[in-house]
C-alpha cells in the first residue's frame, strides 16, 4: 500500500509563496487572512490550528473573530460585514456548516469576489462549473487535485466515485474532476448500494463528514482512496471519513488523516490569500 502524504505537497507549494511574500511586502503589502468561526466544532479548531501554523510559517497574517455559537443572524451579518469592508484584508475564511438556524446565504451574496478564497461567491462556482482554467475553487477541492498531480494518478477516462455532496467539497470537487476527464458518481444519503458503488470506481474521494465510515467492505484491490474528512473519534483522536487502517490492508494508495488532504489545504488557502494581495 503506497502512502499518500500531503506534506511534499504542500511544501513545494509554500515554498513559492514564500518569495511572493517577501515580495509583496518589499512593496509595502502584508498578506492578511480574517477567519470568521461560529462556535467551538472540534473539526473548525483542528483546521484552524493548521491554518495558524501554516500561514505562520509564510510569514503571513491571519485575524481570528470567533463568535458564540448562539449568536444571532443579525450580529453575525454585521460582523461578517465590517471584515468584508476591512481593505487590509485579503481573504475571508467562514467555517461552514454553520451552526443552525444560522445561514450563510447574506456572506455569499455580499462577498467581496476579490477576498474570497474558499468558493463563497456565487461567481466563482458558475466558473468552476464552466470549467474555465484557473477558476478560485475551495480549497479542500483544489487541494485534491493537487494531490492527484503531485502523485501522478490519472484520471482521463477512470471511474471516480465522491461519497458527499456539499457546496464546500463533495459537488466542486466532482466538477474539478469532471474536467480532468473522469467519470464521476456522486454518493450521498439517499444512495442505494453506496458499497458497491464504491467498488465499482477506480478512485474514492471520501468527503462525508462521518469519522470512518469508508471501511473494508467499501473497496477493492487496486483502488486509490483519498480522504477529505476531519474528524473526532470516540477517543478524542483526529480522523478521517475512512477507516485507514482497514482500507490500507486491500487499498493500492490511500491518503492519511492527518498528514494527508489537510495539510495541503492549508496551503492552497495561503496561496489564494497571497495571489489576491497581489492583484
Amino acid at each position: 500500500m503506497r502512502r499518500l502524504g500531503g506534506k511534499e505537497v504542500a511544501d513545494g507549494i509554500v515554498q513559492d509563496l514564500k518569495i511572493k511574500v517577501e515580495e509583496l511586502k518589499g512593496r509595502g503589502i502584508s498578506p492578511k487572512l480574517a477567519i470568521l468561526r461560529v462556535g467551538e466544532r472540534d473539526d473548525d479548531l483542528a483546521y484552524e490550528r493548521g491554518v495558524l501554523k501554516r500561514f505562520e510559517s509564510a510569514g503571513v497574517e491571519v485575524e481570528i473573530t470567533a463568535l458564540d455559537a448562539g449568536v444571532s443572524q443579525e450580529e453575525l451579518d454585521e460582523t461578517f460585514d465590517g471584515i468584508n469592508a476591512d481593505p487590509k484584508v485579503h481573504g475571508i475564511l467562514v467555517f461552514r456548516p454553520l451552526p443552525k438556524p444560522l445561514s450563510d446565504e447574506h456572506m455569499r451574496k455580499t462577498i467581496d469576489s476579490g477576498k474570497d478564497v474558499d468558493f463563497m461567491d456565487i461567481r466563482n462556482m458558475e466558473k468552476v462549473l464552466a470549467g474555465v482554467p484557473d477558476a478560485a475553487a475551495p480549497c479542500t477541492a483544489e487541494a485534491v487535485m493537487s494531490l492527484i498531480k503531485h502523485y501522478n494518478i490519472e484520471t482521463c477516462g477512470k471511474k471516480v466515485t465522491v461519497v458527499g455532496r456539499s457546496l464546500v467539497i463533495g459537488k466542486p470537487v466532482a466538477l474539478l474532476l469532471t474536467t480532468a476527464n473522469a467519470t464521476v458518481t456522486v454518493c450521498h444519503t439517499k444512495t442505494l448500494n453506496m458499497e458497491e458503488e464504491c467498488r465499482n470506481a477506480d478512485i474514492i474521494v471520501a468527503c462525508c463528514g462521518v469519522a470512518k465510515m469508508i471501511n473494508a467492505s467499501y473497496v477493492k484491490e487496486g483502488q486509490i482512496v483519498i480522504d477529505v474528512g476531519m474528524n473526532v473519534d470516540e477517543g478524542g483522536n483526529l480522523c478521517g471519513d475512512v477507516d485507514y487502517d482497514a482500507v490500507s490492508e486491500i487499498a493500492e494508495a490511500v491518503t492519511p488523516v492527518p498528514g494527508g488532504v489537510g495539510s495541503i489545504t492549508t496551503a492552497i488557502l495561503l496561496k489564494h490569500v497571497v495571489d489576491n494581495a497581489g492583484s
